[in-house]
């Protein structure tokens, strides 16, 4: 990571996260970086066990840890909760840069739009006619933005983001580069061979504090709206399809797809590579595994895997059991030699 232009010493940075120092209170700590490329004047960070010796053989001026680590005769930041620290720690010596105001001469703001005076409309943007931009919002270069929609308070659309019409985005959310917003959803009539393309009327919601990463859809409503809930976490390349609901503080990791008016509820976590059915509902602090098909409703709070996706100690068994197949043949075959074949056998 590049070296931030402000120092800052342990002592300073322990109270910052409400951590404790052990060691030198007064080390300078210029940056942060990973355990096995940090130097003498950069953080780094070790949070799991395993990796003690990796942490005493780092390089590092000193390492921000968790409790179970406070022993290691190094400088240190103890922190009850370390990942929450790192995200303090790194605001604290990677300022983000202050955000722009106004519009830029080459963006197109329909004379009917309601921006904000301190929001920001970047070069090439375009806002569409009734849409209300509010305070604090940064729009980047490139965004599109159609009729009638609202983007809350502190929200950025980076560049290359497309909102279709009448979508609504809450405030304090990121949408990442390439992000589409309200296009119609996947449904068609099929007669006679022929696919007739349903007109999908309804809308978008993205609550606050949502972010969305990059080349990820969220598809416009056939009635009604799509909506996803405050909080939540979608990484790249993630399809949600047209009246899913997905609850609040949820994570959806890369790949994942979520097929039409499927709900999930509040903390649902959908591995890489995971899909949802249509018009299933996923209960709350649902965990599922990466490369799973869920298929059927799951309970709140439970953990499943596989294809179907079935409880996660279940599909353990099978996966145990699958990796023994060849050694069952193996046993099978030499008991048929022993015992010689059977009547049916020969029949075949």
């Amino acid at each position: 990571m590049a070296s931030s232009d402000r120092s800052c010493s342990l002592a300073e940075l322990a109270e910052l996260v409400a951590g404790e120092v052990r060691g030198n209170p007064e080390r300078l700590v210029h940056g942060l970086a990973p355990v096995e490329t940090a130097g003498q004047r950069e953080l780094s960070f070790v949070t799991n066990p395993r990796y003690r010796k990796r942490a005493l053989e780092s390089a590092a001026g000193a390492l921000l840890v968790g409790p179970e680590l406070a022993d290691l005769e190094r400088d240190l930041l103890v922190s009850e909760e370390p990942y929450w620290a790192l995200t303090l720690l790194i605001d604290r010596l990677y300022p983000a840069p202050e955000r722009p105001t106004g519009l830029h001469p080459t963006a197109v703001v329909d004379e009917s739009a309601v921006v904000d005076p301190s929001a920001s409309i970047g070069p090439y943007a375009t806002v569409g006619a009734g849409t209300r931009i509010e305070a604090g919002a940064v729009l980047h270069s490139h965004v599109t933005v159609g009729r009638d929609c609202r983007i809350g308070a502190d929200t950025v659309l980076f560049p290359q983001v497309v909102l279709y019409d009448e979508t609504e985005v809450g405030s304090g959310c990121s949408l990442h580069s390439g992000v589409i917003l309200g296009c119609d959803g996947f449904g068609y009539a099929t007669r006679d061979g022929e696919h007739y393309k349903l007109r999908h009327v309804g809308r978008v919601v993205i609550e606050d504090g949502v972010e969305i990463g990059s080349n990820s859809v969220v598809d416009r409503a056939l009635f009604e709206e799509t909506r996803i809930g405050a909080g939540t976490k979608i990484d790249n390349l993630v399809q949600i399809g047209h009246n899913a609901r997905v609850g609040r503080s949820c994570l959806l990791v890369s790949q994942t797809g979520i097929s039409g008016s499927t709900s999930l509820g509040d903390g649902v976590v959908m591995g890489g590579q995971t899909g949802a059915a249509g018009h299933l509902t996923i209960g709350d602090g649902v965990q599922v595994g990466a490369k799973s098909a869920v298929l059927q409703d799951v309970e709140a709070g439970a953990s499943v895997a596989g294809i179907p996706a079935i409880e996660m100690s279940a599909w353990r068994k099978q996966q145990a059991i699958a990796r023994r197949l060849g050694e069952f043949r193996s046993r099978l075959l030499r008991l048929e030699r022993r015992l010689g074949p059977e009547q049916g056998d020969e029949d075949e």
